[in-house]
């Protein structure tokens, strides 16, 4: 009944699937994830994930240790080679589900058969393994403790009650099958469940508060790009709105007049052509980033956002005014830095400095974490900040040494004659 009780319980485990078997967390984190692998392009992540893979490993020898030793000791060779198979598959089958604790983007199948895999081997290290090592070894409380404290991690809290409560009424059985004292089998279950749990748990406890607060983070950057193309797009509303709206209607009155008052119909056409004339110039003005921007209030919203996704940013000025020009070039400049730094990089440090050098000013932006990729061939943000700059007289270099990416803006303290600071003249 104690064996039947073992072999349900494992079953219950096996149809639950993957979100009752990783209620740590991980199963979210790897939805977030994806099928790309979390530490394809993360160093730090990658060292901390086969950290964690080192532990269990340790973990797993650990538990391992006795019942290979056992297996080696038994003097009868049929029972040796049973013994040597029912642990290897044991061992074989807890080795690939502790994996696939630390890889959050592994296939879900592939979960469901490693821990089907894991459950079979269980039920079938009992009579396998049980009568090795006689009364001496107490060779099975040894795979029910590894079983018992390994659970919580594979099967989730709310089914590890229930493995736990069959691994102690088959280590029962076993113990009075094989001769062996009661109370010797369940202390040597008990304390190597309770060991296993307390330590693996708390490594991947701590692997799955690193996945979450590099999911956090990319999050954090996401909502900054999305914030800040909402106010763009706010800020083209309101730009376009009230305009568009008042065209429509002389256009209207245009065409009502057209034949009744030919005079008036031209006035209101004249007019429309008007609006939509400094419409036009007011758009440009937005996409283009000729209004001005005060370069202290982007530098601390730079510095908020860097801060909040976890890099840390240092900003030097040594300059307290600047030209109205160079001013809201640097702030476009800052900006579109910014919107970098948490698109393109795994970044935990930031730098932005603001210097005078004889006749032009320069702002120097570094960080690291430099992703090699850099940005898709869509993007047109590094290129439309270098047009800005050429427009001013000024220039924009990217360097990146190692993993270290410094983008340099310089501009001329006095403007060449063609440049302007407003807008252009459409009408």
């Amino acid at each position: 009944m104690q064996f039947a009780g073992l072999a349900a319980a494992l079953w219950r485990v096996r149809r639950s699937g993957v979100p009752a078997a990783y209620d740590l967390g991980v199963t979210t984190l790897s939805a977030i994830a994806g099928s790309e692998p979390a530490d394809a392009t993360d160093p730090r992540l990658r060292r901390a994930r086969w950290a964690t893979i080192g532990s269990l490993a340790a973990g797993w020898l650990a538990c391992m240790a006795m019942p290979y030793l056992a297996v080696f000791r038994e003097q009868r060779p049929a029972w040796a080679v049973l013994g040597a198979v029912g642990t290897t598959a044991f061992g074989v089958a807890l080795a690939g589900c502790l994996y696939a604790t630390a890889t959050p983007w592994l296939a879900a199948r592939t979960r469901r058969r490693l821990l089907a895999a894991f459950g079979a081997t269980c039920v079938a290290s009992v009579p396998l393994v049980a009568p090795v090592g006689g009364t001496e070894w107490l060779t099975w409380a040894w795979f029910g403790g590894t079983t018992a404290g390994f659970s919580p991690m594979l099967t989730g809290r709310r089914h590890a009650l229930a493995v736990a409560a069959a691994v102690l009424g088959c280590a029962t059985v076993v113990a009075l099958a094989t001769g062996a004292a009661v109370w010797a089998f369940l202390v040597v279950t008990a304390s190597l469940a309770v060991s296993v749990a307390a330590l693996s748990g708390l490594q991947i406890w701590l692997w799955s508060l690193l996945l979450q607060a590099r999911a956090g983070r990319d999050a954090q950057a996401r909502l900054a790009v999305t914030e800040e193309r909402l106010r763009f797009a706010r800020d083209v509303h309101d730009l376009l709105g009230h305009r568009l709206a008042v065209i429509a209607l002389k256009a209207e009155l245009a065409a009502r007049l057209a034949g009744t008052d030919p005079g008036r119909a031209a006035d209101e056409s004249a007019e429309v052509q008007r609006l939509a004339a400094t419409a036009l110039s007011e758009v440009r003005e937005a996409v283009h980033g000729y209004r001005s921007i005060d370069l202290s209030d982007q530098l601390s919203a730079v510095n908020q956002v860097l801060r909040s996704s976890g890099i840390r940013c240092t900003a030097t000025n040594s300059v307290d005014d600047l030209p109205a020009h160079i001013a809201t070039a640097f702030a476009l400049t800052l900006r579109e830095a910014g919107t970098n730094i948490l698109r393109h990089s795994r970044a935990t440090w930031a730098t932005v400095a603001i210097a005078r050098d004889a006749d032009q000013m320069t702002l120097t932006v570094s960080n690291d974490g430099a992703d090699r990729s850099g940005p898709d061939r869509h993007s047109f943000g590094l290129r439309g900040v270098a047009d800005r700059l050429a427009e001013l007289g000024g220039s924009m270099n990217v360097e990146e040494v190692n993993d270290v990416f410094t983008l340099a803006a310089t501009v001329p303290v006095d403007p060449p004659p063609t440049a302007s600071a407003g807008p252009p003249d459409v009408s």
